[in-house]
């Protein structure tokens, strides 16, 4: 299990959108019984023609302020602009983007975006590292799943994230 100090990105396909609220749903009652600790997710689905859509974005917790939109961070630093379907990358957001896309390569990203595959749901799942483990074996719906560990650490994101408040 990771610490505290990193963060780490999980995708889990699906071959249809109920399966991945399913997971999304198991990952947030394990943390209402305290047994996950900070993290951020979301259920995109991606179309016939390869555009994302994000249909559920809710934050289980809020530690310091960026936990808020780490999912939508990820999606902006894994998939391009042109095939997400709403404007999640903007303002402070692209400054957590920012420093998740330093986490990976840009071979790692486009994987990452790629594996959701056109027609596909999937589930992503942003937290601290230390919570990866407990993620990893309660989603259970999922017909394939990646997970990397991205060295960015979360006490920086959050820096990132009050400096562009204070400008807004």
């Amino acid at each position: 299990m990771g610490s505290t100090d990193s963060t780490f990105i999980l995708i889990a396909t699906y071959p249809e959108e109920a399966a991945a609220q399913g997971d999304y749903q198991v990952v947030k009652d394990l943390h209402a019984r305290g047994l996950v600790g900070f993290y951020d997710a979301a259920v995109v689905t991606k179309d016939a023609n390869g555009k994302v859509h994000e249909h559920k974005h809710e934050t289980a917790t809020r530690h310091g302020a960026w936990w808020g939109v780490a999912a939508g961070a990820a999606l902006g630093a894994i998939f391009p602009p042109s095939i997400l379907g709403a404007a999640v990358v903007g303002g402070a957001i692209g400054g957590v983007t920012g420093h998740l896309a330093k986490g990976m390569s840009r071979s790692q990203a486009k994987q990452l975006g790629d594996f959701i595959t056109p027609g596909q749901a999937g589930l992503v799942v942003v937290g601290e590292s230390k919570v990866k483990e407990a993620v990893q074996k309660a989603v259970t719906r999922d017909v394939a799943e990646t997970a990397e560990d991205l060295g960015v650490d979360p006490r920086e994101l959050d820096k990132t994230l009050q400096q562009a408040i204070k400008e807004m």
